[in-house]
């Protein structure tokens, strides 16, 4: 069974433990994480291009009800015009064509509140990768430096090896965070500062969609 977009990126954002854990014992943890990121890539596209598939075929089928409403209007016109003229067999035909379009305007309705639904399931998938992938590269540059450190802790330990030492252990934790923070086995830690930043902007996030919901109000007022 092919797996739904929604189900990769579930898959992808919560992680994969098994094969972070089989990539530390291979020692090919940066080539599971570069494929990891090719992979967010991929999800991306795929959901940008479903994304685009419904908005057009909302765009259409909003047409379409415009369309079959602007119809159904002209005939009201029309069906007054042929009841003041006598004329009851143009009625009837004109209210036959009403009634096909009322048949018609809830499916397209229907139509267009699905595709408005598969909009925003859709972006809000794409946000989710995206933020992932932020994750995965900062984890992936992070983890690149840990490395680097550690190779220079070990060119240096003849001349100074209790410095040295330190500075492999900082690496080799600094790695373990990373491969914690992919596994889903433990979270990031974050700096005092890193948790004032996050918390501003919470709270900045939070009081735009005050302000967004007050102007909604205030507009409807109107």
């Amino acid at each position: 069974m092919a797996e739904s977009i929604s189900q990769r990126v579930a898959r992808l954002v919560s992680g994969s433990v098994n094969a972070l854990v089989d990539a530390v014992e291979g020692q090919l943890p940066e080539a599971v994480m570069e494929q990891a990121l090719r992979e967010l890539d991929s999800a991306i596209d795929e959901a940008r291009s479903e994304l685009g598939k419904f908005v057009a075929q909302k765009h259409l089928a909003s047409k379409k009800l415009m369309e079959e409403n602007s119809r159904h209007e002209t005939l009201s016109e029309q069906l007054e015009a042929a009841i003041r003229s006598g004329r009851d067999d143009l009625a009837e035909v004109g209210i036959a064509q009403q009634i096909d379009i009322e048949s018609r305007i809830p499916v397209l309705e229907a139509s267009i509140a699905e595709c408005s639904s598969k909009e925003k399931e859709l972006e809000g998938l794409i946000q989710a990768l995206q933020a992932k992938k932020r994750d995965m590269k900062a984890d992936l540059n992070q983890f690149r430096q840990a490395r680097q450190e550690a190779g220079s802790a070990t060119a240096e330990a003849p001349s100074n090896g209790s410095a040295a030492q330190k500075k492999a252990e900082s690496a080799a934790a600094s790695f373990e965070r990373v491969m914690e923070k992919q596994s889903g086995i433990a979270s990031r830690s974050t700096t005092t500062d890193t948790a004032v930043k996050l918390a501003e902007l919470e709270e900045l996030t939070r009081k735009n969609r005050i302000s967004e919901r007050l102007a909604a109000l205030k507009a409807d007022k109107n």
